[in-house]
């Protein structure tokens, strides 16, 4: 005689579909998800330090911020949740470009990107929560790469007016005014707004969630 699936458990023997949480404040993510169609059951900003340790490279200062801003909420929850963390670093070369608190700051990234490639990279990571133990950890490290138009000073200037610049790594928002003036990009435009949305549909595919819930994306 077989027993039949428990409760937190489809026909198919998977469980089902547990809480999806943002573990961010960003509005241009959750307006990422929302343009595929997931609307998180939860948004939370995860309070972490998020400045560079001393000689830190910008693919590893992504990744890691993007597990901690993660395992930091995953760790807080006790029903069964799933925790998305992302996190975006700007560099040039070897450096990482910081966010863009002030004009002074904005204006110098600005200067420094005109006419030059730079890399965007954005790490996105899943990972469940200790009430749902059957769900995959893994994540993605999306590397794109963007190259403005050499800028000249009243076009630095006009950027700097529009105000998009405000709180964004490398002083510009490609969704912004600053698409105006880049003339190149190679690799993932959503990953340079916040969030990779084909890696992370392909993160949310493979979780095993079961009928008849079903997954968070066809």
């Amino acid at each position: 005689m077989t027993s039949s699936p428990s409760s937190a458990e489809g026909s198919s023997g998977l469980p089902d579909r547990p809480k999806l949480v943002l573990a961010s404040a960003s509005p241009r993510r959750l307006s990422l998800l929302e343009q595929i169609g997931i609307v998180p059951d939860a948004v939370v900003s995860a309070d972490i330090d998020e400045e560079p340790r001393p000689g830190e490279l910008p693919r590893p200062l992504a990744q890691r911020l993007a597990r901690q801003k993660a395992e930091h909420i995953a760790a807080q929850r006790t029903d069964a949740a799933l925790v998305l963390g992302a996190d975006t670093v700007v560099s040039v070369g070897r450096r990482v470009l910081p966010k863009a608190e002030d004009e002074k700051t904005a204006r110098a990234c600005l200067k420094l990107l005109s006419g030059r490639r730079h890399k965007v990279l954005t790490a996105v990571v899943l990972r469940p929560s200790a009430g749902w133990p059957q769900g995959t950890p893994c994540e993605r490290l999306v590397e794109t790469s963007v190259i403005f138009h050499r800028l000249t000073d009243a076009q630095i200037d006009a950027l700097i007016a529009q105000g998009d610049w405000q709180g964004k790594a490398g002083g510009y928002a490609i969704q912004g005014a600053a698409a105006a003036h880049i003339r190149q990009i190679g690799g993932s435009y959503s990953a340079v707004v916040g969030l990779p949305l084909f890696e992370t549909a392909q993160l949310l595919r493979g979780q095993p969630v079961g009928k008849p819930s079903g997954g968070w994306i066809a």
